[in-house]
């Protein structure tokens, strides 16, 4: 998952963000419903990638620790 979102965030300009469900539905093979399994793997792949210092986890456009967030989340590269 990790690596998912990471390409996803190549594919875009500098600064663009991606949403969890963007990688969990890249990372799904089916072509059903059953990529909203993926969601929480996606979020948790997100807060790894934070430790790293590879993204930023942000809401309302701004950085948040992953800890503090509640609701509707994105993701883009580190700045």
């Amino acid at each position: 998952m990790e690596r998912t979102i990471l390409n996803l965030l190549r594919r875009r300009a500098p600064g663009a963000s991606i949403c969890p469900s963007d990688a969990a539905r890249a990372a799904y093979r089916g072509d059903d419903e059953g990529w909203r399994d993926l969601m929480e793997p996606a979020r948790l792949a997100a807060r790894h990638l934070v430790d790293e210092g590879e993204v930023e986890i942000t809401q309302r456009g701004h950085p948040v620790a992953p800890d503090k967030t509640r609701g509707p989340i994105r993701i883009r590269r580190a700045r």
